[in-house]
């Protein structure tokens, strides 16, 4: 029988080497109460999730599902999947000559479906866009780098995720952040919360003139982040059964696409095969 190939989605070993000492640390740290210490190579575990973000496969379809998952949900309950891309995140912001903490960021929200089986008791209709589901929550940096994520019910109001999004942001970026742009679905609530914490928060009002899709300045940076999640398959609905899970997946795919922009590896894209192709 012949060794399977690689997927796409692997990373390399020079990307791996961006966050196998994280990963080495845990492990030295903590011990399997399933066996799967010793058993598993850590890469493989790590190829795997993202295989799964990447292509939005169920669980049952990953070599090894059980321990896949166990390092998935550890690892998003002690919050190491938070610890790797803080760190890769640093790192992009000082490859673009910039400080590791942002000064401005921009905060928005997103509606998506939610997948069958997923509890109604963490899921809503978003009533002005009609969707039922999940709300994610980003507040991102000028470089469209996530420095918090949320997860909750579509009907729960942007205040609310606005407010839980500088609070993740007054802890994740320290005293840092002096601004946070945000459009006008977010009220006063928010703009009185983020003073409490020393952020001016200013509201993005639209042109009335303007028809369609007009990419707001600075603002669309947000846009432009969703536009990379929902490459993600994993991401497109809400699949996971736990918004903790959710939340997770977006750290993992945002690692992913850090790894990958970190090393200067030239990876292809879609357009470069069929270039190759025609």
């Amino acid at each position: 029988m012949s060794e399977r190939k690689p997927h796409p989605s692997n990373l390399s070993d020079e990307q791996w080497a961006l966050i196998g000492p994280v990963i080495t640390a845990w492990k030295d740290r903590r011990r399997s109460v399933s066996s799967h210490q010793d058993t598993y190579a850590m890469q493989e575990i790590v190829n795997a999730i993202l295989y799964q973000g990447r292509t939005g496969c169920q669980w049952a379809y990953l070599p090894p599902k059980s321990a896949t998952y166990y390092y998935f949900a550890s690892w998003r309950d002690d919050g190491t999947d938070q610890v790797i891309h803080e760190l890769l995140r640093c790192q992009v912001r000082k490859r673009a000559r910039r400080l590791e903490d942002p000064t401005l960021m921009v905060l928005d929200t997103q509606s998506v479906h939610a997948a069958a089986g997923v509890p109604a008791s963490t899921t809503g209709r978003d009533p002005t866009k009609k969707v039922p589901g999940r709300k994610r929550g980003l507040a991102v940096d000028v470089l469209g780098l996530v420095i918090a994520v949320i997860a909750l019910a579509a009907n729960v109001h942007d205040n609310a995720a606005g407010i839980a999004l500088l609070d993740q942001v007054a802890v994740n970026a320290g005293e840092t952040v002096e601004k946070a742009l945000v459009d006008q679905g977010f009220k006063n609530q928010v703009v009185t919360h983020g003073a409490g914490l020393g952020i001016d928060v200013e509201t993005v009002v639209r042109n009335p003139q303007e028809t369609g899709f007009v990419p707001q300045p600075k603002r669309w940076r947000t846009e432009q982040t969703y536009g990379v999640l929902t490459l993600h398959r994993r991401l497109v609905r809400g699949y996971e059964h736990r918004p903790s899970s959710s939340a997770s997946r977006v750290y993992w795919a945002m690692t992913h696409v850090m790894a990958r922009r970190l090393p200067g590896a030239n990876t292809p894209t879609w357009r470069d095969a069929q270039a190759v192709a025609a």
